[in-house]
């Protein structure tokens, strides 16, 4: 027979095991909750200036040290106001009994051919420019875009020349909006995204490249716009827009981009963490 005093010891095994179970299941459910997220970018660099405290530190780095020191203090201020968004999506799922499970709106990143992709998208813009039919492209490179996803409807199909041609048909449910492309597939169609604040463009730009502006200021999507006025095409990356752009330049433009980031040194830091 177990003494009252093992009882007790076993007791608290227990709940201290249960305890470390919640609190893991807690960061766990938070890490889903931010993957694809604009807030992964953010965490990444906070962690480089938490390790970077430390090394100036061995390094005898005085006045870096310093500085980092000041910046770590402050992010305790900025934390909450950076990622308001995020902490308030936790506590509505919270609140609707979601958070302990939630199907992602955004599958895993899958190894796919990117040639393939930019081949269809070239050829959809190619049509819906000879037709001036208004189209808005995003194809998410490392920024995650689940926020912006989760404002259209799902569709998860994969990418084709015809069935972009087809979401942008005028006078449909989904033409206003954006069609955002992961990978091979196109997630969401109808999201709303951000306007630019940038006083550079000028009045002649609607709103699908003041939109297209925006969200490439916020992330490192690349947008493809057609107007629906001129039919010009135009590609939206790191808050510049290259208009006037043909299909073959559009098609060398989306290479270039995609093909650095799988050259890019820090890509598996990016995508192991990013995904």
């Amino acid at each position: 027979m177990p003494t009252f005093i093992e009882s007790l010891n076993w007791s608290g095994w227990l709940l201290s095991l249960v305890d470390i179970a919640i609190v893991a299941y807690g960061f766990y459910r938070l890490f889903k909750l931010i993957r694809g997220t604009r807030a992964v970018q953010l965490i990444k660099g906070i962690i480089i200036v938490l390790l970077a405290v430390p090394v100036s530190q061995w390094l005898h780095l005085k006045a870096t040290h310093a500085i980092l020191q000041d910046i770590q203090a402050m992010l305790i201020v900025a934390i909450p106001i950076v990622f308001q968004p995020e902490l308030r999506r936790a506590l509505e799922q919270l609140g609707q009994g979601r958070f302990l499970g939630e199907t992602p709106l955004l599958m895993p990143h899958e190894e796919v051919d990117m040639n393939h992709v930019i081949d269809e998208i070239a050829r959809a813009a190619e049509h819906l420019s000879r037709s001036r039919t208004g189209a808005l492209i995003v194809i998410e490179r490392q920024t995650g875009l689940r926020e912006y996803a989760a404002t259209g409807v799902p569709l998860e199909a994969m990418v084709t020349a015809a069935l972009l041609e087809n979401i942008f048909v005028p006078n449909t449910p989904l033409h206003d909006g954006a069609a955002i492309i992961r990978g091979e597939r196109v997630v969401a169609a109808g999201a709303f995204l951000p306007l630019t604040d940038s006083a550079t463009p000028g009045s002649e730009l609607g709103s699908r490249h003041r939109a297209a502006l925006g969200l490439s200021e916020q992330s490192d999507a690349a947008i493809v716009v057609v107007s629906e006025e001129t039919g010009t095409i135009s590609l939206a990356v790191e808050g510049h827009l290259n208009r006037r752009l043909d299909d073959r330049s559009l098609r060398e433009l989306l290479g270039q981009l995609f093909r650095a980031r799988t050259h890019n040194p820090l890509w598996i830091w990016q995508r192991g963490f990013g995904r």
